[in-house]
């Protein structure tokens, strides 16, 4: 894993200047969390200057509505859409049918079938394994990630689920073909939808050496 460059996809921009932060480290994505039960939704309202960014922007909804989605997409600039939800292969296409890239994301116990994510290897552009809980995402929960040697699929993923500033030698001893990156979160805030700045550089740089 040392000579493989994880893809960095920080979630749940919520504040502008911590936003403006981030992007500084070296990250490859930023996520903002369309879902109102979400402790880091972005709002209502949300302050135009939080997505004035060059970094590669993903739109994360649940259950939401295919032509909603793909209207907020171009008004954000959005190059990603994040599926966490309940949502079929045939949405996924609708949206993907617009130029849209898709990031489909699977909630993962020692239960977990990856037989279930062939439906969806022509219509999205990577997955991601998240923790299955009550609610989607943002959990702080970690999973098993033993599982993740199940997966013989073709697309690649990226590893969330409660990723914490301590978790970056296990992670570069992941040895998956199909591991394209990192999903950072919860374990990385002081409070919801503030991401602590020290932690996420000392992680990414001990990720990077």
């Amino acid at each position: 894993m040392a000579t493989r460059k994880l893809r960095i996809k920080v979630c749940g921009m919520k504040i502008t200047e911590n936003r403006e932060q981030i992007e500084k480290l070296g990250v490859d994505l930023l996520g903002y969390i369309f879902y109102a039960p979400s402790k880091r939704f972005v709002g209502d309202t949300p302050d135009s200057g939080l997505f004035n960014t060059d970094k590669a922007k993903v739109g994360v909804f649940v259950n939401e509505n295919a032509f909603e989605i793909m209207g907020l997409a171009k008004n954000m600039g959005f190059e990603y859409v994040q599926l966490h939800g309940k949502e079929n292969p045939k949405t996924c296409g609708i949206i993907k049918s617009q130029g849209l890239k898709i990031i489909k994301a699977f909630n993962l116990n020692e239960k977990f079938k990856f037989s279930d994510t062939k439906a969806w290897e022509k219509v999205a552009d990577c997955f991601l394994f998240d923790t299955k809980t009550s609610q989607p995402g943002g959990s702080g929960q970690k999973f098993d990630w033993k599982i993740l040697e199940k997966y013989k699929g073709h697309k690649p993923f990226f590893l969330s689920g409660g990723i914490g500033p301590d978790d970056a030698k296990a992670i570069k001893a992941i040895n998956h073909p199909k591991f394209t990156g990192v999903d950072l979160n919860s374990g990385f805030e002081d409070e919801p939808g503030l991401k602590n700045i020290e932690k996420l550089k000392q992680f990414i740089d001990e990720l990077k050496k």
